[in-house]
């Protein structure tokens, strides 16, 4: 099966830079495409200095969704946004003000990579932090989820006012213009002993652990995902769908049915839904889970809230039948009058579509 490799390199315009993180392109895009993705054939997709963080998810989801194995390269620099301090990563338009709207939230790449089969992906990150950033990194771990392995660093603030160059990106990229891949895990020792002179900053190292930095805990029990995701890739989504039942009922017994734990498996229901082809399902499902998490007492601009109400609405948008598409529209609507989001006129659009449905027959 043909692999799938995302090259994302994204830093801000202007003095904000940090990283000259588009100049490793050209270098990863001289290494086939094959040794990029350690497969016979592979896919390649190239997103240099994107501008808008709705464009990079578009591309993200797509890479995401392909079938057989995922790289991902990422080179750029991370920033916090003022109001919930969570990194994103910056991109060509971002500003220390603006990050908020106009960088990539971290989490959203984990998001979309979450449902991907265990051991199908991996990601290397060349990551610079500015000093909040890093002092951050000092108190929280950078979640990548817990079926992808990473590999990489996160280079701390300069000591003078210089754009960094993206040496382990470069390492890496110079390794594999030889035409053969290591093992991932020795491609990252070997590139990080290549850079050994500047200092490591945080090395990033997970092979299919919760959180970057972490060592894997022991596994005593299968993974509960794996059976579900073999479900969906042999079709059977209705079985996939009453494993992930089975586990929702389980979480709501035993933390509740507001618990991370219960809306964890709610959120895996909704994208099984939309898996199956079923976009009534997953957009009512999505609704729910943003509704749960608004009672449970989350702020309307927590990340889980506006990303439950953000899929619900790209789910609306799949509905192809009217009278479901006009029968589901106006509780969205009132969702997100609660939960704008970050995307502006989102409201506007839940209206004007609304309206068009009315004027059909």
């Amino acid at each position: 099966m043909p692999g799938t490799v995302l090259l994302l390199a994204a830093a801000p315009a202007g003095k904000g830079c940090l990283v000259d993180a588009a100049s490793v392109l050209p270098v990863l895009a001289a290494v086939p495409p094959a040794v990029l993705s350690g497969t016979d054939t592979a896919n390649v997709i190239e997103l240099a200095d994107p501008l808008e963080p709705q464009a990079v998810l578009t591309r993200l989801r797509a890479a995401a969704g392909a079938p057989g194995p995922l790289t991902v390269f990422v080179t750029g620099q991370l920033q916090l946004d003022r109001r919930q301090r969570l990194p994103h990563l910056a991109l060509a338009r971002t500003t220390p003000s603006t990050v908020r709207y106009t960088g990539l939230p971290w989490h959203w790449l984990k998001e979309e990579l979450r449902l991907r089969p265990p051991g199908s992906t991996t990601l290397f990150a060349d990551l610079h932090a500015d000093a909040e950033t890093w002092e951050w990194l000092a108190a929280n771990r950078l979640d990548s989820g817990h079926n992808n392995a990473v590999y990489g660093r996160v280079a701390p603030p300069a000591a003078r006012r210089a754009v960094a160059v993206p040496t382990y990106m470069r390492a890496v990229a110079t390794i594999l213009r030889s035409g053969w891949r290591p093992p991932v895990e020795q491609l990252h020792q070997q590139a990080l002993a290549r850079i050994a002179e500047e200092g490591p900053g945080i090395v990033l190292t997970a092979a299919r652990q919760p959180a970057v930095g972490v060592p894997p805990a022991p596994v005593t029990r299968p993974d509960p995902h794996a059976a579900i995701t073999a479900a969906v890739q042999a079709g059977r989504h209705p079985d996939a769908d009453s494993l992930a039942a089975g586990h929702e009922r389980a979480a709501v017994q035993a933390h509740g049915a507001g618990s991370e734990q219960a809306l964890h498996w709610a959120e895996v229901r909704a994208d099984l839904a939309m898996l199956a082809g079923d976009p009534v399902r997953s957009c009512r499902a999505w609704m729910l889970v943003a509704l749960a998490r608004l009672s449970a007492g989350q702020p309307v601009d927590a990340p889980a809230v506006e990303a439950a109400v953000d899929r619900a609405h790209h789910q609306w948008g799949q509905i192809r039948d009217a009278e479901e598409a006009r029968r589901t529209g106006p509780a969205l609507a009132d969702l997100r009058t609660r939960v704008p989001g970050r995307r502006q006129g989102a409201l506007d659009h839940v209206r004007r579509q609304l309206r068009q449905l009315q004027t059909q027959s």
